[in-house]
């Protein structure tokens, strides 16, 4: 099995075999201060770096993070590109060479108020909360923020409004498998919500293995919200032959909805599977641990 991990800028190794790529704009590390919000616009137009300008309900906890511009895994049939100063985004998930993720309609934009307005693509980790409130913004936190690279194909972030702190590992083999702690890092017992955000492409008449519309209208988009702890993976099949299955452990991530859009809020095409933990109880210091596999069929 062959493992890569390269940075697209100048490599900064942070791990055994992990070469993570840094902008020039960001260095090869920026500290976040108590009271301080991070904004800068990358090469790309887009990013979190560079400059400390004070914030409102957005302001960061102190963190010192090793932020690469963009980086790559790949193993054997598959490829990654992840993003971790745009909020730890998978941009890119090829299997043999083929895009499975919905790639946007062009909007690339992080500091936007809300999830769709910042760009709806990719695949995000969505914490600690879906719907807005009066202190938490549409999407959770976590799509936001700049994430820490660890070691190769590990990440981690941390919440500046509720004290949560997510940890991400990706593994290539055969098969992706993903997996992720969540902890509280409080004084306080919280909720630990999470709900995966994988964006991927949508075809009329693709093949998906749950009880959904069979195929949706022009410009039409709908959510389908299955039984609680009902199923444990769902078949995604595209024109092309290629097939995936995602899977989860239902006692861990019960809930699960399907999304898919077909042209709908500006022209996206993309279905997301969606499993989301109960929101269980944990004590201070307390953490929670699942998984999330795909496995090529």
């Amino acid at each position: 099995m062959t493992k890569t991990c390269d940075g697209e800028g100048a490599g900064a190794v942070v791990g055994a075999g992990a070469v993570v790529g840094v902008g020039e704009e960001l260095g090869d590390a920026f500290a976040v201060g108590v009271g301080l919000a991070v904004g800068c616009t990358a090469a790309t137009g887009v990013g979190l770096g560079c400059a400390a300008v004070r914030a409102g309900p957005q302001a960061a906890t102190a963190i010192t993070a090793s932020i690469g511009k963009a980086m790559r895994l790949a193993s054997g049939r598959w490829e990654f590109h992840v993003r971790p100063e745009r909020g730890g985004r998978i941009t890119s998930l090829r299997l043999d060479g083929e895009e499975l993720l919905d790639q946007g309609i062009g909007v690339d934009q992080p500091t936007a108020k809300s999830f769709v307005e910042g760009g709806a693509w990719g695949w995000d980790e969505i914490v600690p909360n879906l719907e807005p409130t009066d202190e938490l913004p549409d999407h959770g936190e976590a799509w936001r923020l700049p994430w820490e690279v660890l070691d190769e194909g590990m990440m981690r972030c941390r919440g500046r409004l509720v004290p949560w702190e997510l940890q991400r590992r990706i593994e290539l083999d055969d098969a992706v498998k993903v997996a992720y702690q969540y902890r509280n890092v409080g004084r306080s017992t919280q909720l630990a919500y999470w709900c995966a955000h994988p964006l991927f492409r949508y075809e009329s008449g693709m093949e998906i293995g749950a009880e959904v519309p069979s195929a949706l209208g022009e410009g039409a988009s709908t959510k389908v919200f299955l039984p609680a702890g009902s199923v444990d993976h769902i078949v995604l099949g595209w024109s092309s032959g290629k097939r995936i299955a995602v899977s989860w452990d239902a006692s861990l991530t019960p809930d699960v909805a399907i999304w898919m859009c077909n042209g709908d809020i500006g022209g996206y095409r993309q279905i997301a599977v969606e499993p989301a933990t109960a929101s269980p109880v944990l004590e201070a210091g307390a953490s929670f641990a699942w998984w999330l596999r795909i496995t090529p069929l």
